[in-house]
């Protein structure tokens, strides 16, 4: 029986990072667009402005994002020590967002129908209450881009945090959702100025596009830190050389994965006539940036063949 305490040789599996002032902004934010999506969706009911509804329906995109935000925070780091995740909760806000690009893959869908029939049987529309309620929508976005803004820069001027890539993805969709009502807001002057109705359909296939191509990438970003997808060919390059140009090893097997949005893991087989421990090899891979997590399996050669063994 080992007599010795093994607590130094535990490690965490907590991939998540403390980010109590971005969680904080983000709940602000997602009130604000929360409450101007409401009335968006409801004025663009009413008012018969497509592109209207097309804005509002794109804030819950942001809602639902700022929301998978918050959750994942929260519950990433109350079950960061739970042991029946074997490698952590670092994936939660990952099924989250493929959970929530699903869903608005379907209502780009319905958006995009609605906006189809709209050019075909035009609505009269309320121009000037509709005019009203974009540009509302607008200033909101304004407030809520400096709001997540200013974690930015918080961010820069503490080099110890980690950068927040969820909020600076959120950051740039509320840039995206700002310019969705600024076509809103021009649609609904060129169909009261102009008599151009169909410019408000056009801005709602617009927001639908908008809506759609954030989908698309999410569900394949997503999808391939779920399905443990393969990594970019630098990094695993980037392994094998650390490991390879140190004596004689050769890397025989390889897998890297996600096991959060920014952390990586990997199972590192090898042989050597020279082996030593597993730390020395996790070393050689100490400047490979996200790598969190590392298992090396050292097999020592004791014959000539292991010396024409070729790189992975």
């Amino acid at each position: 029986m080992h007599i010795h305490t093994l607590e130094q040789w535990h490690h965490s599996h907590d991939f998540s990072v403390d980010q109590n002032h971005a969680e904080r902004n983000t709940k602000i934010v997602m009130l604000l667009t929360a409450l101007t999506m409401v009335a968006e969706i409801v004025a663009g009911t009413i008012f018969r402005s497509m592109a209207l509804l097309a804005d509002g329906w794109h804030m819950t995109t942001h809602v639902a994002a700022f929301g998978i935000t918050i959750f994942a925070y929260q519950y990433a780091q109350s079950n960061a020590s739970n042991p029946k995740y074997t490698l952590g909760t670092g994936k939660v806000s990952v099924l989250g967002g493929f959970a929530n690009a699903v869903a608005l893959a379907v209502i780009a869908f319905v958006m995009g129908l609605e906006s189809l029939g709209r050019f075909f049987q035009p609505h009269t529309i309320l121009f000037n209450k509709a005019i009203g309620v974009a540009v509302i929508g607008l200033v909101v976005n304004v407030i809520s881009a400096f709001l997540l803004q200013d974690h930015h820069h918080h961010e820069h001027e503490n080099d110890h945090n980690h950068h927040d890539h969820n909020l600076r993805a959120a950051y740039v969709h509320i840039l995206a959702d700002a310019l969705t009502s600024i076509f809103a807001i021009i649609a609904l002057f060129a169909g009261k100025f102009l008599g151009w109705v169909w410019m408000d359909a056009a801005m709602g296939f617009i927001g639908a596009a908008v809506i759609a191509k954030w989908s698309y990438g999410l569900v394949r970003h997503t999808g391939l830190i779920l399905l443990d997808g393969a990594i970019d060919k630098q990094t695993k390059l980037a392994v094998v050389n650390a490991i390879e140009e140190d004596a004689d090893n050769r890397v025989t097997d390889l897998h890297i994965w996600y096991v959060g949005q920014h952390h990586l893991a990997a199972i590192i087989s090898l042989v050597t006539h020279y082996p030593q421990t597993s730390e020395y090899y996790k070393n050689l891979l100490k400047d490979i940036p996200s790598l969190a997590h590392v298992s090396v399996e050292v097999n020592h050669c004791d014959g000539e063949p292991c010396v024409d063994i070729h790189r992975t």
